[in-house]
């Protein structure tokens, strides 16, 4: 009796229903688009706290604003991937600053509010497309992670009522005769569950490292409002 290569993964699968393989077929390509998401975003927020931490020494080492606005745009225009999240927020305030400033001209003393109200609003817009960018493909972790035992119990249902159909077929119902199928069928909720449980623990991860950020961001754009209004006086 050859129950090894009966019950291998591989004949299961091979074995399986049309329906219960797409199942599994579905369920193998999610899972890999999950891991990729997830490789990629946890190398984009390791880059984003990164270039956060080094701004923020930057900023807070008291060098000059002008200066770390010229370097901050000089950086943008070398390309994608020279500044940090945080520094296109400084540049964002900075250059609306420096614009409504020099609209006001010498009435800029006298209006300093109309140059912080531009600086914070720029800086916020800055910050909602960089909050974009951090939380893209986050909620095709958490559409992977609670769909994806659903899809596979699906095809263990099916695979299950198949095995059971089949007995029907059968004078004497016995484990070997439908152990076959049942196992066939669980291999899909198995399947689901591969695709589900990283999804579900770095959605959870990656929302945890995305809200900090967005408080450091958020704080930034507070204490810099405080140093623009100090310079418009």
């Amino acid at each position: 009796m050859n129950v090894t290569q009966d019950l291998s993964f591989i004949t299961l699968i091979t074995n399986a229903s049309v329906l219960v393989q797409l199942v599994m077929a579905l369920l193998l390509a999610v899972s890999v688009m999950s891991w990729t998401y997830i490789f990629r975003k946890m190398f984009a927020i390791r880059s984003a706290r990164s270039q956060t931490e080094e701004f923020e020494r930057a900023f807070w080492s008291g060098g000059n604003l002008a200066t770390l606005y010229q370097d901050a745009t000089s950086n943008r225009r070398k390309g994608a991937g020279q500044t940090g999240a945080l520094e296109r927020i400084f540049e964002a305030g900075m250059d609306e600053f420096n614009k409504v400033k020099a609209s006001l001209g010498n009435k800029a003393a006298g209006d300093s509010a109309a140059m912080l109200d531009g600086a914070r609003r720029a800086m916020r817009a800055a910050y909602q497309r960089e909050m974009d960018a951090l939380e893209s493909h986050l909620a095709f972790l958490a559409s992977v992670g609670s769909v994806s035992p659903y899809v596979g119990l699906f095809g263990t249902v099916w695979g299950i009522m198949n095995a059971f159909r089949g007995l029907a077929n059968v004078q004497q119902a016995t484990l070997a005769a439908v152990a076959p199928g049942i196992a066939e069928a669980l291999i899909a909720t198995a399947i689901g569950l591969f695709a589900a449980i990283p999804a579900v623990v770095a959605y959870n991860r990656f929302s945890h490292d995305v809200d900090r950020l967005a408080i450091r961001f958020e704080s930034f754009i507070e204490e810099f409002s405080n140093i623009l209004q100090r310079q418009a006086r």
